[in-house]
């Protein structure tokens, strides 16, 4: 072989493209939109030994991943940080930074995702407030026109879905105190298209909305605004699409310090929503008041006094 040959050989080998091997692909298009866990479950049979007990440590602290260094999960798992920085990669991630901001993801959009350490309770009450106050002044702009509604309207229906659906049921409970004809829906175990499809502009909606919503709330939500239907939506701010079809949005945070949302300025938002129509409601809300109070004493329904 002549000198060049030879060169020209040598070439060959090291500029060849090495050959993709099954723990480090190329361009891990199909792990796009899935969530860590998922994409563990997906190449787990393609890892590598020391791999698989860095993916299994990460399947075990999936909820409170976040609170982890990388660093301290290779511990965990018994492997090197080289090891883990590896995983990582194999699951579509560059670095653990990438990780964390994955988990942050997951946490606004409603996955009960520990993102800290510990709870520090003075910044949890500090967080409490400040969504209360936010929610009460988004409700505030719209009070008279929401509180008119509620009060006036021959029909109110109260519509709420999984975690929702509490909310709902407090607020029906509120109202239906001061006022009739107020109905919750889905009843359980049914669908809501037999209560809805004679809703129209004399009748009243609050759509509760909070995230996680299944995606027939849009298709109702559709109907109703078709339908001259006027509608309050009360919802966090991932709803901000599904207020383009509500006549009033009341915007109530749910993003708490920890892994699990927090219903504090919905609830807030109820009592001050109920208060301002038993108000509009006058002497006609207070007869109905102390009508079901009564009624409560004579059916023995709550403790004597």
């Amino acid at each position: 072989m002549t000198a060049p040959t030879a060169l020209a050989a040598a070439a060959d080998r090291t500029d060849a493209p090495a050959e993709p091997t099954a723990s480090a692909p190329e361009h891990p298009a199909d792990l796009d939109g899935l969530r860590i866990d998922e994409r563990v479950a997906l190449r787990y049979a393609e890892l590598p030994p020391q791999e698989r007990k860095g993916a299994d440590v990460l399947l075990e602290h999936f909820g409170d991943l976040a609170t982890y260094s990388a660093a301290e999960l290779a511990s965990l798992a018994g492997v090197s940080k080289a090891t883990m920085s590896r995983l990582f990669r194999n699951l579509g991630f560059e670095d653990f930074t990438q990780v964390r901001e994955h988990l942050r993801r997951l946490r606004q959009h409603g996955l009960p995702v520990t993102l800290g350490a510990t709870a520090d309770l003075d910044a949890h009450v500090e967080a409490e407030g400040a969504a209360v106050q936010r929610a009460v002044a988004a409700l505030g702009v719209h009070l008279d026109a929401v509180a008119d509604l509620l009060a006036h309207a021959p029909r109110v229906v109260v519509v709420g879905l999984r975690n929702s659906y509490p909310v709902a049921l407090h607020l029906r409970q509120q109202l239906t105190q001061v006022r009739p004809h107020v109905t919750l829906l889905p009843q359980p175990g049914q669908s809501w298209s037999e209560d809805v499809v004679d809703l129209g502009p004399q009748d009243a909606v609050v759509l509760v909305a909070f995230r996680r919503r299944p995606p027939g709330v849009r298709a109702l939500a559709e109907r109703l605004q078709a339908a001259g239907t006027p509608v309050v939506l009360l919802a966090d701010p991932t709803a901000r699409a599904l207020a383009a079809h509500a006549t009033w949005w009341v915007e109530c945070p749910v993003q708490a310090r920890g892994a699990f949302d927090s219903y504090a300025a919905a609830s807030s938002v109820v009592a001050v929503l109920a208060d301002a129509v038993l108000a509009r409601r006058g002497r006609t809300g207070e007869q109905r008041v102390a009508s079901i109070d009564s009624a409560y004493r004579t059916l023995g329904e709550v403790e004597a006094r």
